[in-house]
This record gives C-alpha cells, structure tokens and sequence, in this order.
C-alpha cells in the first residue's frame, strides 16, 4: 500500500511544527511503511515542520501541490508556472475589496507549478491567522473569492488551502497529478483535511476513489481516502493500518 498524506492539517497543525510524541511514533511507522506526503508548501517550510529526520525518511515528498517531487535533498522534478497576467491584477483587486481589515505583506508567493494568495498574508502572526480563520470562518470569503475567479479564468483551479490561503494552478496541475506517478495496480491511501469541494485536497480525493470505480473503499477497487480534522485523527487511521 502506498500511503499519501497532506501536511497542514493532517500532520500538523496548519504552519507548525509535528507533535513531539506523535513525530516520534510517525518517524518509526515511515520506516516500515511506503508513505509520500503531498503539500502545496514548498520544501523549506515542510523540513521545518515535519524535521530533517521524518522528511529524509520518506518514500518521496510531492511539494508545490506535486509541481515538485523530491526524495530527500534531491530534486526529481519541477514545473514551470506562468500564470496569466490579469491574473495577478485581479487577486490584488481581491485584497482591495476584502472587508478583513488586517494586511501583514506577502499576499502573493509564486512556487512551482502555483500561486498562493492569502488576503491577510504570510507574514502574519499566529493571532492574526487566528483573527482571518474567525472572519473566514463568518463569512466564507476564500471560497466566495476562489468561485468569482473560477468564473473569470478558467483554466486555473481556486482552492482553500490552509488556514488562511488560496492554492491556485492549472487546471491538471494540482495535487492529483501524483497519482500518474504510481502504478494502476497500486494500492492507494490518502488522508487529508480539505478534501471537499473547494479544498486542495478534493481533487486527489476523487482521483483516489476513481480507482475504486467511484467507491471509496478498498473492497472495490485501489483507492481510499480520509478527511481529518487534525493529526490526532490521522494518528488513529495510521495506527489502524498495521
């Protein structure tokens, strides 16, 4: 079985580092088992949460919604993103219009393969995220945002993605493009915290029940998925595993 997991949400709290105890027993169960982590962090920000040790260890780390892939400090693969330039006039009107009254700079951040727009900015300190979450929260604004621009550019998806961001790629280019990596035959395993419609997490997820004939379930076919609320949920489906 391969396993695939989300980083934010899943392994950790969203930006944080993994839980010391639940690091040490995952840190071990990565030792035995083929488990890939799938995020649209960069590499930087994952080793910080997750550790050099834990990250080393893995099969493989699809980074950048898997516009990078990685095994350990080497680069297997990236993708180039060029995004549309009204694109980038029309996330900034976004940040103009929004009524959340907090801006701490770094609103737009170009990775591999994807845009991360977050109206209150990765600069942002805990209580401000806190802050963003709550208004969120209120108002559904990241998803009202991520559906006013599906309709203007099309060949993106919009998706909520953390706690205060918004993934955006080429529509193909998201997180379920790793499953093209991995045989047909493949068992496949993914636990993420975003998987309904409009998270970054939903589109692997209904590429993972595909290979169950649209079945999530094991029983019928190669693909199953999990939604968590947290790494402590994702702490008793691993136990669960072995």
């Amino acid at each position: 079985m391969k396993i695939l997991l989300d980083v934010d949400g899943t392994l950790t709290p969203s930006r944080c580092r993994i839980d010391p105890d639940f690091g040490v027993w995952f840190s071990e169960f990565i030792e035995r088992n083929d488990v890939y982590i799938v995020t649209g962090s960069n590499k930087e920000k994952t080793v910080e949460q997750l550790g050099e040790d834990i990250y080393s260890k893995l099969k493989g780390a699809y980074q950048c919604s898997g516009n990078e892939h990685w095994v350990g400090d080497r680069l297997i693969r990236t993708t180039d993103f060029e995004y549309s330039p009204g694109l980038e006039d029309a996330l900034k009107l976004e940040l103009t219009v929004s009524k959340f009254y907090i801006r701490t700079g770094n609103h737009l951040e170009v990775r591999p393969g994807l845009l991360n727009f977050s109206v209150v900015g990765r600069n942002a300190t805990t209580e401000q995220r806190k802050s963003y979450v709550e208004f969120d929260g209120l108002h559904d604004e990241r998803n009202t945002i991520a559906k006013h621009l599906m309709g203007k550019f099309p060949d993106y998806n919009f998706q909520v993605a953390g706690e205060t961001g918004i993934d955006i790629t080429k529509v193909g280019f998201g997180k379920e493009q790793v499953l093209t990596e991995f045989e047909k035959s493949a068992m496949i395993l993914f636990i993420g915290d975003k998987t309904s419609k409009g998270g970054n997490d939903y589109e692997i997820s209904q590429a993972v029940v595909a290979r169950s004939g649209g079945s999530n379930s094991f029983a019928h076919g190669q693909g199953k998925f999990y939604n968590v609320e947290g790494w402590k949920d994702t702490w008793k489906i691993l136990k669960a595993v072995e």
